[in-house]
Formats: C-alpha cells, structure tokens, sequence
C-alpha cells in the first residue's frame, strides 16, 4: 500500500529511536510480491511478441503480398503471391508512387520488393523491361514475366503507371522514395499520415537510428567528463563548468531560433513532415529559452557560493575515497539499463507488428492488429518506467549503505572491510521490497508535484533510502523519520542541500545540453522527409538518464552525508561516553556555511549546538 497520510505525521508520544546499523528485517515484502507478479505480466508480453510479432516487416519492410524484403517467407495462405525468397530484394517500391490515395482508413497502393530502386524517369514499359533486364529489379507484379511487359494486356494494370519518377532508396523501411518534387510532396504526406502514432515513433527511432546512437555515447562521454571533474573539483574548474553551462544553454537556444527562422523562410516546404518539424522547433526554442532564463538567474544569484560549492565537493570526495569503487557503480548501473533499453525496444518493435494476416481483393495481404494489442503498449510502458527507476534506485540505496557504513566507524583509521559489498547484501537480503516501493511511488508522486510537494519532499528518495539503510525500517517509516529529523536540523543544511543539489543539477543540464546541440546539427541534415522531434527527445531523455545515472553518486553520497549528520547529532551528545562520528572538516564546513548565510546558534558566535545545547566538537579517537 502507498504511504498513508497517518505515517507522515509527527506522533504525539516518544519520537522513535534512532538506531544506526544495530537491528535488520525485511522490508516492504508485500511491494516485492507486487513487483514479481508485474514482471510475471511482463515476461508474458514478451513470450507473445515473440510469437505473435514480425519486428522484420517494420525494420525491413514489407509488400503488397505477405512478403518481408531482404528476407526468406513463409507463405500466407489464399495468397498466391506470397512465400517468396526476397533475400536479394532489399527495397519496398511503391508501384503508383505519384498517385497514392487513401481509400477509408487503408492505403489504396501496391507495394514491391525490388533489389534496386530506379534513380533515372522511365517514360514507357520498353524502359521498365530494359531497366528489370539490366538491373534484375523487377518493378511489375511478380506474376508477370519480365519478357511480357510490353506484350501482356494486363501490363497496364500490373506494372506502375507511367511516367516512373526517379526514386532513391532512404533508411525509413527501405522504401524508394520518389525524387520529382510533386510526387516527394504527394507521397511523403500520404505515406506518414498513413501509419499510427506507435509507427510514427518507431519510424523516426529507426530512420535516425546511427545518429541516435552516436548521441548516446557522447552522452555518455560527457557524463564521465562531468564526473571526472566533480571529483577533482576546484574553484578554476568550477568557473570553467559554469561557462561552459553558460555556453551551451547559449547555443541550443540561438540554434533553434535560428532553425525556426530558416524553416519559416524555406519557401520549398511542402511535406507535413517539415511542418511539423518547424512547429517542434518553435516549441524547443520557447521551452529552451525560458529553462535558460531561469537558470542564469539562479546562477547569478549562487555565484558567491563558488568557494564553499568546492569545499562541499572535497568533502563528499573524501567520503567517496572511503570506498573509491561507488565511481564505479554507475558503470554497472549503466550496462545493465542498456539491456534492459535495448530489450524493451526489441519486445516493443514485436508488439507494433503483432497481427493476423488477411488476404483482400486480388491476393494482397493486410496485418491487422490483434485485439487488446494496445493495452499492452501501456503496461509495457509503465514497465520501461518502473524497472529503469528500480535500478536507479538500486544505485542509490546501494550508494547510501556504503556511505552510512564508513560513517559510523568509530575507527577512522581502521575502514570498514568492502562496504559496496556489504551495502549489496544488505540491499539484496532484506531492502528489495522497499527499493521497489520507492520506484514505483517517487515517480508517481513527482508528476503532480506542485499539488502535493509536502509529499514529494517527504518521499526524497536518497533520505529515504539512506533511513533505510541506517535502521533497517520500510520505505515510508523510513521517509517519515528522514523528513522528521531533518526538519528539527534545517538551519544547519538548508542552504547547503540547496547549491549543493543545484551545481550536480548544472552537471546534468551540461551533458544533455551538448548532447542535444548535438541532435540538432546531426538531425537537421535530413529535415526534409524525417520527422525528428521523436528521436531528438529521446536523445534528450536518454541523456539525462545517463547524467543521472552518473552524477547521482555525488548526489547520493551528499545527502546520505547530511543525514548520516543529522543522526549524529540527533544520537550522541559530543561528550566523551557518546562522541560525534563526524570528522573535524565536516563540522568546521558546516560552521561556515552557517556563518555565510546567518544563521547562527542563540549560544556563541563559533560553535554549533544541537537541541540540548551541546556544542558540537570533532570526534574523539
């Protein structure tokens, strides 16, 4: 069940103790029943895309007659034309390419494999026979033997119309697309209009597939680069960070503006695809222009906190050298959502093409979409949402147990033995239910995040996961401790969470910001017939992703560090039988960060104090 309203309330009596490391159970096992069963559901939609799926019609193409190009086939009965080997016919060619009409809902065409796509006009059926004779690319009905296209009666309606107009083969389902101005214009709009929203999105994935995936390793590179410098951070690098932020939030808005500017004066746009793609860039450009207003402003307004953002990252870096493979932990996490990406497309390439063949008028063959088809598109997306968050959050909760480990050693020159490995047992044996808990319902919460942002706050995922990781408690005990105790220390970590969090935000702002600046240049080139604001935003996506993937490891380690805090003072008193855990840069960080914004204790200018009016002191050896 969700967190209920009861268990974010203060309770009237004792508040619970703390108790760090000291009691372990399972937790939120019902959530992890929940999470098997959806993925039960899960393997099953796999099982019948495999079955009842022809990922190969959509990627390769296919004709008017059940046949895939560039593939052998099975043949469909009732339809005579079908079963062919297209093994050396690649490319899918429109027969009447500039007399497309749509007849109903269906496209009123005939479509051929051919091995070649004819790139010179033929004016009459002697050019077709030369150019099938000379090529091997046959462009009437299989029925008909080359030889008789200038003899046959039934040439006419078996072979294209005439004129052929010269086409050219483009990577959106191998199809031969038409040259001639008139019929490019004709054909592309009835084409694209003619496929749903599933396909539309598939086809610009596919059509910019090598783009796509050279976005994705610079966005991988970049996340890295921002890594490294965030672990060798200095105030140099951090002015240099901010510039390039700068520069690149810089870039992408005048890139599409200008973008916008050329396409409303391109007089040659005629295809819906360019219109659409001139109202998506108008889209990005507003979106993009106010994202960059807003944060130059916060920038502006952060920028004397530089020197203490570089003593926050030193001191997060320290807790990192505590156990130096959490670097690499991102690394795993990454490999094991490329899979997961890369499996979830393949099963949704299956379910796009799921359908019973039937056999029309004159032996042609149509796929229509099996029943309830759709409503697996939704649970397999709600999948794709929940599975990539439980990883993540694995990373977190993962991270957060290895930083609670090295906190509360009492020898500190004596470190715990292979906390990454403890923190993966732990998380293993006993908090699976609670990352699955968290996954599902951050997202859920983080949605509608102005109407319920006492929620949201409530449920911040690395406070929670790091309570769970200090006592062992279920995700919403655990938020609702987190959020408790730091509410009793918000003077000491306000102002820190809030620049701390916003510089790891500009590392994500950074990496997508190229990756995209990247997309535009690379997309733009083929503008004309490719409608790219699909795989642009996926591009986007999956940067973030990436960044997220990579950064939050300092972004974990900090607030684990500052509740690991707050429970320090919350537990120990700083005298001799109960010492401080924290070292003596934390607690002088913290007195300074204090000092710049003012907020100081009621009992002395230099010391911090906790509720009990203890001054904090560096921890005793």
């Amino acid at each position: 069940m969700p967190c209920s309203g009861a268990e974010y309330m203060v309770s009237a009596g004792a508040p619970r103790e703390w108790r760090p490391q000291i009691y372990r159970k399972r937790t939120d096992t019902a959530w992890l029943f929940l999470f098997f069963l959806f993925w039960t559901g899960l393997v099953f939609i796999m099982g019948y895309s495999v079955v009842a799926g022809a990922a190969g019609r959509l990627i390769f193409g296919y004709d008017s007659f059940g046949n895939v190009c560039g593939k052998k086939n099975s043949p469909v009965e009732g339809a005579p034309l079908s079963g062919q080997d297209m093994t050396l016919k690649k490319h899918v060619f429109f027969m009447n390419s500039c007399n497309l009409e749509v007849k109903g809902v269906r496209l009123d065409r005939t479509a051929l494999c051919v091995s070649s796509c004819p790139e010179e006009q033929l004016d009459s059926l002697e050019e077709v026979q030369l150019f099938a004779n000379t090529s091997g690319s046959f462009l009437c009905v299989y029925s008909l033997n080359s030889f008789n296209y200038t003899h046959s009666p039934k040439a006419d309606s078996l072979c294209p119309r005439l004129p052929v107009p010269p086409s050219k083969s483009f990577p959106l389902f191998n199809r031969c697309i038409p040259q001639t101005p008139e019929c490019y214009s004709l054909f592309a709009s009835v084409l694209i209009n003619d496929v749903d929203t599933l396909h539309r999105i598939l086809s610009g994935i596919m059509s910019g597939r090598d783009t796509v995936l050279g976005l994705c390793v610079l966005a991988l590179a970049l996340s890295l680069a921002v890594m490294f410098t965030f672990r060798f951070i200095t105030t140099l690098l951090v002015h240099i960070f901010i510039s390039l932020i700068i520069l690149g939030l810089s870039f992408v808005c005048g890139v599409l503006w200008w973008l916008y500017y050329d396409y409303t004066n391109d007089l040659s746009i005629e295809l819906d695809t360019e219109r659409e793609n001139m109202k998506c860039v108008l889209g990005f450009a507003i979106v993009s222009t106010v994202i960059t207003a807003v944060l130059l402003v916060l920038i502006f307004v952060l920028r004397k906190r530089i020197k203490l953002t570089v003593e926050l990252f030193q001191i997060t870096n320290k807790a990192i050298s505590s156990a130096p493979f959490l670097l690499f932990q991102p690394l795993w996490t990454f490999t094991i959502l490329i899979f997961f990406w890369v499996l979830w497309v393949a099963v949704l390439l299956s379910l796009g093409t799921a359908g019973t063949a039937q056999v029309m008028e004159g032996g042609q063959v149509e796929y229509k979409p099996l029943s309830g088809i759709r409503y697996m598109w939704w649970y397999h997306l709600i999948g794709l949402f929940w599975t990539s968050e439980f990883i993540l959050a694995c990373q977190q909760m993962t991270i957060a147990g290895a930083v609670v480990t090295c906190y509360f050693n009492r020898s500190q020159n004596d470190p715990p033995d292979r906390p990454i490995l403890s923190s993966l047992s732990i998380l293993f044996f006993y908090h699976q239910g609670t990352v699955v808990k968290g996954s599902f319902l951050i997202p859920v919460v983080q949605i509608p995040r102005i109407i319920v942002m006492y929620m949201h706050n409530a449920l911040k995922e690395q406070n929670a996961y790091t309570a769970t990781a200090i006592n062992g408690t279920d995700f919403c005990t655990s938020a609702k401790d987190a959020v408790k105790i730091l509410s009793k220390n918000s003077s000491h970590l306000k102002s820190i969470n809030c620049f701390g969090d916003f510089i790891i935000f500009l590392g994500k702002v950074l990496v997508v910001c190229f990756t995209v600046f990247g997309g535009l240049m690379a997309f733009n080139y083929n503008r004309a017939f490719q409608v790219w604001a699909v795989p642009l935003l996926l591009v986007a996506f999956f940067a973030y992703l990436v960044a997220h993937s990579f950064l939050s490891v300092f972004e974990t380690v900090l607030h684990a560090l500052f509740l690991c805090f707050t429970v320090d003072l919350e537990t120990n008193d700083g005298s001799s039988e109960k010492p401080y855990f924290m070292d003596q840069e934390f607690l002088s960080f913290v007195k300074r960060s204090n000092k710049l914004n003012n907020v100081r204790a009621p009992q002395g200018k230099d010391s911090l104090r906790n509720e009990e009016g203890t001054e904090l002191q560096a921890v005793v050896q």
